[in-house]
């Protein structure tokens, strides 16, 4: 019955995201804000909810390591699995904005996670504070320096004439979704830990956290597969960059987070700086610039190798 709970709570944080962000959207056109604005920051925090939702969810529900693992398992399935995948379908390039503002940022943000932590095992209101007041510093930083054209693609124009009726309804449904699918999501997991014999940890790290990869996965290969531009190496790291500042920043204002799980720090975290370290080395390596086919392989590979010493080291 666990899974069935994980199942109908990941189903429901789908829709619940999807109606999110297009009344963030449709609203955002009504408040005559710009559609470059509206592509950095509505969008990116609307697409944050569901892992935002969960993290809150499971502190105030006494499940701290599924909050913070919740975020770190994202992280790395963004890179291992969701680049990885896509990599396999079609090479992906990548552009300067990576090596001069993206990757260092999230690198700064992961070490920061880390560094929080480890001080003293747990995410204070204080700690939360930094991480999203350095979010909001990025994005101001981003909007600057970013070119009309590049920002303006994941921002569809229909919505700037729905009504406000609609806009109404839709974001009640999002509402809704992302409540419900985040209270069945955190229950089942925790039932789940339980029936199986491993830590919620493990759980969050891994089977929540492909369930939250899985919408983005999707678009992201479908726009391979259609050699679209939409997806880009940059708005995989944005994404890692918002889970951190936004998702466990605001949580932790809400409720200190405390590491309950000693694989959080002794193990997924250290995965989480390895998948967000290696990303500099293989735009170095030839193909220089590209994530190639089998760059994609490698970082699946590593993925795979996580997941099964995810789990090994609980049996």
């Amino acid at each position: 019955m666990s899974l069935v709970w994980i199942i109908l709570g990941l189903m429901l944080l789908v829709v619940g995201g999807e109606f999110l962000v297009r009344s963030s959207v449709a609203l955002s056109f009504k408040l005559s804000i710009s559609k470059m604005v509206i592509g950095m920051t509505v969008v990116s925090f609307a697409t944050s909810a569901p892992e935002l939702l969960v993290s809150l969810n499971a502190a105030l529900n006494e499940s701290p390591a599924i909050a913070i693992n919740n975020v770190i398992g994202s992280n790395i399935a963004n890179i291992g699995l969701v680049l990885g995948i896509t990599a396999l379908v079609s090479s992906i390039a990548v552009d300067k904005s990576f090596y001069r503002l993206n990757w260092p940022v999230m690198m700064l943000f992961s070490m920061a996670l880390y560094y929080f932590l480890s001080n003293d095992n747990q995410l204070t209101s204080v700690e939360g504070l930094i991480l999203f007041s350095g979010l909001i510093v990025f994005l101001v930083v981003l909007i600057r320096s970013a070119k009309k054209d590049e920002t303006t693609e994941v921002v569809d124009d229909n919505l700037a004439i729905v009504s406000n009726f609609k806009i109404g309804i839709w974001l009640l449904i999002g509402a809704a979704a992302l409540y419900y699918g985040s209270e069945w999501l955190v229950e089942g997991a925790k039932d789940l830990a339980t029936d199986v014999g491993v830590s919620e940890a493990v759980i969050a790290a891994t089977v929540i956290a492909i369930g939250t990869s899985v919408p983005e996965l999707a678009a992201s290969v479908i726009a391979a597969v259609k050699k679209e531009k939409a997806l880009s190496l940059g708005n995989l790291i944005g994404s890692n960059i918002f889970n951190i500042g936004s998702v466990l920043g605001l949580t932790s204002i809400v409720k200190t987070i405390p590491v309950t799980n000693a694989s959080i720090l002794d193990h997924d975290i250290f995965w989480m700086l390895g998948f967000a370290g290696v990303l500099i080395l293989l735009i170095l390596i030839p193909k220089r610039f590209q994530i190639s086919r089998y760059k994609g392989l490698l970082l699946v590979a590593a993925y795979g190798a996580f997941i099964f010493l995810a789990f090994k080291s609980q049996s």
